[in-house]
């Protein structure tokens, strides 16, 4: 099961239910043998760990992913291996966090124009680049 390896973590760390060996470059759904039941109004984030992403470029390319509450089969994380060596999980390895978070949703409205704002249309770096900040 899930579980918190702190009493501060914000993600609970989740397990693999099988072993496997990612090529590198490559990517697989790597099952965690549970599926869960989440209460209408939330969802479950899945991210990867910092440890795997700097160490062995080990990550998950829909960062974050999302389950919804209406899903009920086994959850599965898709892991990516973006080192240059195979990368193999052994069954009980951690290999992704989970984040329970509230969902708000939204109603669309279309309309003619938007308001203006200092920033418009501006986007991609418009704001200003790193050295800005110095």
């Amino acid at each position: 099961m899930p579980a918190y390896a702190t009493h501060g973590a914000a993600g609970m760390d989740v397990v693999s239910a099988e072993d496997v060996t990612i090529p590198a470059g490559g990517r697989h759904a790597v099952a965690t043998g549970f599926a869960v039941a989440i209460p209408p109004g939330y969802e479950v984030q899945v991210r990867p760990r910092s440890g795997l992403a700097l160490k062995h470029g080990i990550s998950l390319p829909n960062t974050p992913g999302t389950i919804d509450s209406d899903y009920r089969g086994e959850l599965k994380v898709i892991v990516i291996n973006l080192g240059d060596a195979p990368f193999p999980i052994a069954r009980g390895d951690r290999i992704a966090q989970l984040v329970l978070a509230p969902v708000t949703l939204a109603a669309w409205h279309e309309v003619d124009e938007l308001d203006d704002t200092a920033r418009g249309a501006g986007g991609f770096g418009s704001t200003g680049g790193h050295a800005h900040l110095e």
